[in-house]
């Protein structure tokens, strides 16, 4: 694949929404050991949500709707439906990578890992996180180097996708042995060792999600 369009990448929140539905217990299991126990609940309400603006019959057609667009009002309506702090940081996420991608329908591999490296610096800025804190910028930040470094290599977007997909389950891994020091799972300091991050698990399905969305030609 080229490039990625509007369609493939309004398929990858859709494969998200589906994912984080399918996990949502898990996603809540990994939350309870360290956090609120509702990190599960608010990223199933807010794809979900995310899905019915998509098919609301008042939005513009999808076909003709440009990059930016879909993802600008993508990031509006995760913000206002996820709760805590997922809210905030994927709403970040996708509004920066909105901006990033602009008036296009389409977007190469180059183009594609600007928008998403645009939208990793918005959760850096919004969450004031730093590599090694235990957060889901443990898992977004390396995997985006796969990508790149897939790009670098001569891959195509659906390639490069795959890279920072494959990277991400060992990398989510990686968050159990860290100690918080960030957010909710920050206040148990040592005791927060053992247990994965779950912004970390909900981050790895969103990279997976797009990889499955990039791989359907």
């Amino acid at each position: 694949m080229a490039a990625a369009d509007t369609a493939h990448l309004t398929d990858w929140l859709r494969r998200f929404a589906s994912a984080v539905a399918e996990q949502e217990r898990h996603l809540t299991e990994l939350d309870q050991a360290i956090g609120d126990a509702d990190h599960g609940s608010n990223m199933r309400r807010g794809t979900a949500a995310v899905v019915a603006a998509l098919d609301d019959p008042a939005s513009a057609d999808l076909s003709s709707t440009s990059v930016g667009a879909v993802f600008t009002q993508t990031g509006m309506t995760l913000v206002k439906s996820v709760g805590g702090a997922s809210g905030p940081l994927y709403g970040t996420f996708m509004l920066r990578f909105g901006s990033s991608a602009g008036a296009t329908q389409e977007l190469d591999a180059a183009g594609l890992g600007a928008a998403l490296r645009a939208g990793l610096q918005g959760v850096v800025a919004r969450g004031k996180a730093e590599l090694g804190d235990k957060t889901m910028l443990d898992v977004l930040s390396p995997a985006l180097d796969a990508y790149d470094a897939a790009v670098v290599g001569g891959g195509d977007a659906a390639a490069a996708a795959a890279a920072a997909a494959d990277a991400a389950p060992g990398l989510r891994e990686a968050t159990a042995p860290l100690v918080a020091r960030k957010g909710r799972a920050s206040y148990l300091g040592e005791r927060s060792v053992g247990h994965v991050d779950p912004g970390s698990a909900s981050i790895t399905l969103l990279l997976q999600a797009l990889a499955d969305a990039l791989a359907q030609q």
